[in-house]
């Protein structure tokens, strides 16, 4: 299974390390976390958080999640959902990504 992507703030991965588990504002709020596949990512980072400078991509295994993962339908396209918190070990890299002079988000280097 291909790999999936969800973005975050650096201090909530931060906070999560602490905690164990990785829990989004949107688990409380909507039930799941939401998440992209690596095709979908450039259209949402552009789409809803184009005004954020500073961000960091959890490049998530999805045979290593243990929540239930459900691809639902979001504007005729679909995406991976994550009905409950995101264990530590599914994620096998984070990417610092940052907003460069023109406001285009690139990776962090360095």
């Amino acid at each position: 299974m291909n790999r999936i992507v969800h973005v975050c703030a650096p201090q909530a991965w931060e906070a999560a390390k602490k905690l164990g588990e990785y829990r989004a504002a949107s688990l409380e709020g909507e039930g799941f976390i939401h998440c992209s596949t690596w095709e979908q990512i450039s259209g949402v980072m552009n789409r809803f958080y184009a005004d954020v400078e500073e961000l960091l991509l959890l490049n998530i295994d999805p045979a290593k999640v243990t929540a239930e993962i459900r691809w639902e339908a979001v504007d005729g396209d679909e995406y991976p959902h994550l009905y409950g918190p995101l264990n530590l070990d599914a994620v096998v890299e984070t990417i610092p990504f940052e907003m460069d002079i023109f406001g285009v988000h690139r990776r962090k280097l360095g």
